[in-house]
This record gives C-alpha cells, sequence and structure tokens, in this order.
C-alpha cells in the first residue's frame, strides 16, 4: 500500500502541467472535488457503507478536509499556477516529514498529537537523510528567482503547514471511519470552502482533452486512489514513518517527468533518490521496532 501511494500521490505535478494551463487552480479543484464527491457516493451506495457517526465525528473529518484538501492543494495549485515550478514546491513541501518530527518531540513526551512519544534517534537519522536527498534531487530546480514571489511562496509554505496539521489532527482525534464515507465528508467540507474562491477567478476554462484528462486522472487517481490510501496509512501507522514516504515523492516526480518530458535524470539526482530510500527505510524500520 505505500508503494502504490506513493507512485500515485507523486503524479500530482504531472498533473497540474497538464490541467493548469487551460483552467484557473481553484475553479480546477471544484471540479476535481465534486466530480470526486459524486464517485464516492456512488461507491458507498453499492458498498453500503457505513457513514461516520456522531457530530464530533463530522466536524473532525470537516477539519481534515479543509486542512488536507483545501488548503493543501489550493495552496499548491496557486503557486504552481503563479509560476512556482513543481520541484521547488516539492522542496518545500517534503519539509513535510522534518515539521512532524519537531512536534511529535517537542509534545511526545506528554502523549502528544500522535500518542507515540518522540522521535527515536535512528528516526531522526533517517529523516536527516531523507531531507538531504530530496535537496540533491530537486538542487537544480533553482536558479530561476522569478519562481519566488510572496505569493507563490507564501501559498507553498500554507499548502504545507496545512497538511502537516490535517495529518496530526487526522491521527489524534479521528476514529476509524470507512474511508469511503469519511472521504466525501472531507471533499464535502474543502469544496464548501474553495466555491467562494473560485467564483472570483476570472480566468475562462478550456475544454480540451488535455484539461479533461487530467481532471478525471485527478479525481479518480489522487482523490479516490491517492487520498483514501493516505487516510488508511494515518489511520494504521504512525505520523512520521507515514509522512516521511512523502519523501519518495520528488524523486518519483523526477522519473515520470524524464519518461514523459525528457527531463534528464542527473548523476546527483541518483545519490539524491538514494539517500531518499534509506532515509525512508530507517524510520519505517524504527517504527516497526517500537511497535513490535
Amino acid at each position: 500500500m505505500p508503494a502504490v501511494f506513493v507512485l500515485i500521490w507523486s503524479t500530482g505535478f504531472i498533473v497540474a502541467k497538464f490541467g493548469l494551463p487551460y483552467a484557473p487552480p481553484l475553479s480546477f479543484l471544484v471540479l476535481r472535488y465534486a466530480l470526486s464527491i459524486v464517485c464516492f457516493l456512488v461507491w458507498s451506495r453499492l458498498a453500503r457503507a457505513a457513514w461516520p457517526q456522531g457530530r464530533g465525528q463530522w466536524l473532525h473529518l470537516g477539519v481534515t478536509g479543509v486542512l488536507m484538501h483545501a488548503g493543501y492543494l489550493g495552496g499548491v495549485w496557486v503557486a504552481v499556477k503563479g509560476g512556482m515550478g513543481a520541484g521547488l514546491a516539492a522542496l518545500i513541501i517534503g519539509l513535510q516529514p522534518v515539521l512532524t518530527a519537531l512536534w511529535l518531540s517537542w509534545v511526545g513526551a506528554s502523549g502528544g498529537a500522535a500518542g507515540h512519544g518522540k522521535v527515536t534517534p535512528r528516526q531522526w537519522l533517517g529523516l536527516l537523510l531523507g531531507l538531504a536527498g530530496l535537496l540533491l534531487v530537486v538542487a537544480r530546480k533553482f536558479g530561476s528567482g522569478s519562481e519566488v514571489t510572496a505569493l507563490t511562496l507564501g501559498c507553498t509554505v500554507f499548502a504545507l503547514l496545512s497538511i502537516t496539521t490535517g495529518t496530526l489532527y487526522q491521527k489524534r482525534f479521528m476514529q476509524p471511519t470507512d474511508v469511503r464515507t469519511a472521504n466525501t465528508v472531507q471533499l464535502m467540507a474543502a469544496l464548501l470552502v474553495t466555491l467562494p474562491f473560485a467564483l472570483l477567478e476570472t480566468e475562462a476554462i478550456v475544454w480540451n482533452a488535455s484539461f479533461v484528462g487530467a481532471l478525471v486522472w485527478a479525481a479518480l487517481a489522487l482523490t479516490l486512489g491517492g487520498s483514501s490510501l493516505l487516510y488508511l496509512l494515518i489511520q494504521r501507522g504512525a505520523a512520521t514513518s507515514v509522512t516521511s514516504l512523502l519523501y519518495l515523492v520528488p524523486p518519483t516526480t523526477a522519473v515520470m517527468a524524464w519518461a514523459l518530458f525528457g527531463e534528464a535524470i542527473t548523476a546527483t539526482t541518483m545519490v539524491g533518490m538514494a539517500l531518499t530510500a534509506l532515509g525512508v527505510s530507517l524510520v519505517v524500520r524504527a517504527a516497526r521496532s517500537s511497535r513490535a
């Protein structure tokens, strides 16, 4: 399941490259949320999936939906539309495991947001190796100063804080819930928050094969597949080991960009990928040892 999640999640920036030239970012996301909600409703109906019980669970799902869908995706897509390169955006979002570890290390002694105690020295080593590998992979993306503006940087940092907070919040407050109905509630909350801002966008949507393909993939693969897997991984694993998987996203995206767009993979990139894989392995193995 983690391997499939990384593969699906890594297509996010590829989808942005295909879809954003033909639509404003928030309008694209509104259509994505709406299509995903319809698919989840049909899936939940056919499977007779149980809906969350109690007002509290609906509220917690709504909060995580706003953070992990509206906040995270909205921030990234606005930044990419504004000119920030996918590599630089991936680098900033890739700091999530470090923020998660710092938070858990600070509060872990008193029970913490995830309830798994402090981050171990082996996990810290893995996180630092993963960060070093991530920096190597995306270092070549730096240099075009026009990428970084107050808007693009602010939106990407907002996205980073949103997904980090959403992951910790879900791990702390969410009770086990059917992934189909849970995602439906989360997406409804994201749609309600995003729609008013999308209505302010003036750029028209160009309906062509590239846009429709990107929209369908974003709704079916990224949201139904990727978001569902992320929900299950957070539910079943420690927050540190789950977020460490996101270190693998930029290297995987680099391979996809090479295959689809002919972007070169340098020796530095290969070394970075190896460091990232080693770092994630250390984090996950340490987490499994602590639970054994």
